[in-house]
């Protein structure tokens, strides 16, 4: 599938051909389960024809030998089938995106949201139809987080570059991103990093190797006792050795219980690891990011997947002495002993590199999502980000959550010269969104990602926003004091480092005096520690404030019209100030005036 057809025909073309191979699957798959059906039943009768002796019982060994076949067939058709239908769902979510119709489905990030952040809940970064919702195709929880904690914290131009890079190389990789989407055994790897690398690093519970060997060669003597024992009818061997290995177990088992029940716990989901990470292993990149990755998962002495499949292979086990025929065997071969022994060997021989792994393939799950994103908005393109102090130069800003057929473009302008657009309007006209265009677009951008927009240009900026602030009856907080508290934060993070604040309707919980002069103060901080931003009002006299300044405030505006009792509006931005209010003529619209 070439790139050149587009993303919407290259999807289209991939799911009918995943979907008809998924029909395939799933009929392969009802077939064999009657196969399975058709070879049990054929024991039962030769059983029967057995018992009655009129057959050799050997004859009973073909259908037991045909079922086992059909068993192992099955499961891989079922797991092929599995990735047949997670391809199928990869792409209708990526045709939905596409169109425009994709909000509600996939995750959501709610678990992401902090009402003290500065700008998330202002923006739409979590929750059902939001950003994070929109760019994410993580499988695993820390993917997620990393994704999240891209966009909630913005990076330098060092580490943008490279990301940008990196980006734009997985999305030329569809197939990868496919593989990525697809792979495993299951849907999701419930898998938290801290859990896995704390258990993954703490210091081993068993030491030496000396009762190890001793234990090893207990269940060798109890075997070769227990056979003698057979030949000779000497039983005395067989239990002077059983009560050895029973020291042993009675010495350890403190020890040998936490280690296999930690091992259950930290291991789970890590099968969807393995293989991710094998797939990662296989795969060759120009890009330094990429390179780096991959390059902490494989080295001249161990590779990733290989150790984690090991480690899964070994939880296995560890889940197997819950088995009735290993619970009788295990005093006689110390079979979790054992498994104990080779569970704190490899922790000694991988558990430092295991924290390291996981954050690697969390910074890949995060670029693919970003990467796939790109792919299916092709016409984004990447910001230039610049060093010179606060600068914000758009042209053309659209939302990326509102739907291209209906998302109206604007250029904003935000430099040395004019550092402050005071944009005024009347209500639903779009001063709102006008705000969030920027503010999202500066945090795509920031987090390395491409933007909606012609063209992008802006330093590493800080956002800050006050648009969302509510009041709180449990905290006992006005609204007018909640949205004071956020500006005194947004005051203190401009003295960090070069801010571009979107206020909205700012000081509206107060009378226009104070309103007045509580703007022009704050705007006045602002820039004096160098921040850049928009400012809504439809309060007409704060756009008195642009004179305060001279060139570094600067007034825009959007128009509305009332048609035929309807208001409408064009969603330009235009340079000065509104010259008239929608309010009244709203209230007499709905009958509320006269």
């Amino acid at each position: 599938m070439g790139v050149e057809e587009g993303p919407k025909q290259t999807y289209a073309v991939r799911l009918t051909e995943r979907s008809a191979a998924l029909a395939r699957e799933e009929r392969r798959f009802a077939l064999l389960s009657h196969l399975r059906l058709a070879v049990a039943a054929a024991f039962v009768v030769l059983a029967a024809f057995a018992f009655r002796r009129n057959i050799s019982g050997w004859w009973l060994l073909a259908p037991i030998a045909g079922f086992v076949v059909l068993v192992r067939i099955h499961e891989r058709i079922a797991r092929f089938r599995d990735r047949c239908a997670r391809a199928v769902a990869f792409y209708r979510r990526g045709l939905a995106r596409i169109e425009d119709r994709w909000a509600g489905d996939g995750a959501s990030g709610e678990r992401f949201r902090d009402p003290t952040h500065p700008y998330a809940a202002d923006l739409d970064l979590f929750g059902d139809g939001s950003l994070f919702q929109l760019l994410t195709t993580a499988r695993t929880p820390m993917g997620e987080e990393t994704l999240a904690t891209w966009l909630l914290s913005a990076a330098d131009r060092a580490t943008i570059e490279p990301r940008q890079s990196a980006i734009a190389e997985l999305r030329e990789k569809p197939d990868l991103r496919e593989d990525a989407a697809t792979l495993g055994e299951s849907e999701r790897a419930e898998i938290r990093v801290e859990k896995v690398a704390a258990w993954a690093e703490q210091p081993p519970i068993l030491h030496g190797s000396g009762l190890r060997w001793l234990a090893a060669a207990v269940a060798v003597s109890c075997l070769a006792t227990a056979m003698a024992w057979g030949l000779s009818g000497d039983p005395l061997p067989f239990f002077a050795t059983l009560i050895v290995g029973a020291a042993i177990s009675f010495r350890l088992r403190t020890r040998i219980d936490g280690i296999v029940a930690a091992v259950e716990i930290a291991t789970h989901d890590l099968r969807l690891i393995a293989d991710l990470l094998a797939r990662l292993e296989r795969e060759e990149f120009r890009g330094g990011r990429l390179r780096q990755i991959v390059a902490a998962f494989r080295s001249e002495h161990r590779q990733a997947s290989r150790a984690i499949a090991r480690l899964v292979t070994l939880a296995g086990l560890a889940e197997h002495r819950h088995n009735l025929f290993v619970q009788a065997l295990d005093p006689a071969i110390l079979y979790t002993v054992q498994v104990s022994y080779a569970i704190e060997s490899w922790r000694r021989r991988y558990g430092a590199g295991v924290r390291g792994w996981l954050d690697a393939l969390a910074d890949f799950e995060a670029l693919s999502s970003l990467a796939t994103y790109s792919y299916e908005h092709p016409q984004d393109p990447f910001p230039q980000i610049v060093d010179d102090g606060a600068r914000f130069a758009g042209e053309e800003l659209g939302h990326p959550l509102i739907a291209q057929t209906a998302c109206i473009r604007n250029s904003v302008a935000l430099e040395e010269k004019a550092r402050v657009l005071l944009v005024s309007g009347s209500n639903m006209s779009g001063k709102s969104t006008l705000l969030r265009v920027v503010g999202v677009n500066a945090v795509l951008a920031l987090a390395g990602a491409p933007v909606r927009a012609k063209t992008l240009t802006l330093s590493a900026l800080q956002v800050g926003a006050c648009m969302r602030v509510l009041d709180s009856l449990q905290q006992g907080t006005s609204h007018f004091f909640a949205e004071i508290t956020r500006l005194r934060a947004l005051v203190d993070l401009a003295a960090q480092r070069p801010m571009l604040f979107l206020l909205d309707e700012l000081l509206h919980g107060t009378n226009s005096s104070d309103r007045n002069a509580g703007a022009e103060g704050l705007i006045r901080g602002l820039l004096q520690r160098g921040a850049i931003g928009l400012v809504t009002t439809h309060d007409l006299t704060l756009t008195a404030l642009a004179g305060e300044f001279g060139a570094a405030v600067r007034n825009v505006h959007f128009q509305d019209r009332l048609e035929g009792g309807k208001m409408s509006f064009d969603y330009r931005l235009r340079e000065g100030v509104v010259t008239r209010s929608n309010g009244v003529e709203l209230m007499r619209a709905i009958g509320l005036l006269r």
